[in-house]
């Protein structure tokens, strides 16, 4: 049986105050489904742990799909959203994979998080499965290895873009160019052909998604590299 950690955000505003944010949930929900498919270990949890706001935009009916929705429906299942586990609780656990869940609000909590950067670290240098999409890469850019370089350096790898950022209407709200910040680190960003389109990088362990529509390709790339 595998054991997945499947780390999401604890914000639910911007800075600005104007708009709300929080987990984008099908970023979630796929990869929960397929794990619990296959009958495998899952924990979640956040950086304090607890409730998890999850994106209203992420609801809206145009994102909104079947297997979401069923989740976002399920008592159970929101009801282990928000007692999420602090990652303080999970950090001597061992896990087959480490899934960074994205939504706005994970640029806010994931970057400068050293108990996750501690997290992501241990897993990657001990050749274990670490993953993350959409804006949830955030949390993977100041992560450093025992070399002292950072983890993402010279890989290939995506996350959201500055042109989806515009097409989201959130350029002004964001804290930072999550697209500039991946090139500065040194990664090599590769983008879907088309915007909004799915898109999942594989470079050894490390395996990032683009954005929300690689929900479910993200999920069933995993799936398929943890079984091998």
């Amino acid at each position: 049986m595998k054991k997945l950690l499947l780390i999401v955000t604890n914000v639910d505003m911007y800075a600005s105050g104007r708009l709300k944010t929080g987990l984008w949930l099908s970023e979630l929900t796929h990869i929960y489904h397929s794990a619990k498919e296959k009958g495998w270990d899952i924990t979640i949890a956040s950086p304090k742990g607890g409730e998890v706001p999850v994106d209203p935009e992420s609801l809206k009916p145009l994102v909104l799909d079947k297997i979401s929705k069923s989740y976002y429906e399920s008592a159970a299942f929101m009801n282990e959203l928000n007692h999420s586990k602090s990652l303080e609780d999970v950090i001597n656990e061992s896990f087959d994979c480490v899934y960074l869940a994205g939504g706005h609000a994970t640029m806010y909590d994931f970057p400068n998080d050293a108990i996750l950067q501690s997290i992501i670290s241990h897993q990657y240098e001990s050749g274990k499965m670490v993953a993350a999409i959409c804006h949830g890469v955030g949390g993977l850019l100041n992560v450093k290895l025992s070399t002292g370089d950072y983890l993402i350096k010279g890989k290939s790898m995506t996350g959201f873009d500055w042109f989806e950022e515009t097409i989201a209407r959130r350029k002004r709200e964001v804290p930072f160019n999550l697209e500039a910040a991946i090139k500065e680190r040194g990664a090599n960003l590769k983008k879907a052909f088309i915007p909004m389109t799915s898109n999942v990088v594989i470079d050894g362990n490390l395996i990032t998604g683009q954005n929300p529509f690689s929900s479910k390709e993200m999920a069933e790339v995993v799936t398929r590299e943890l079984e091998k």
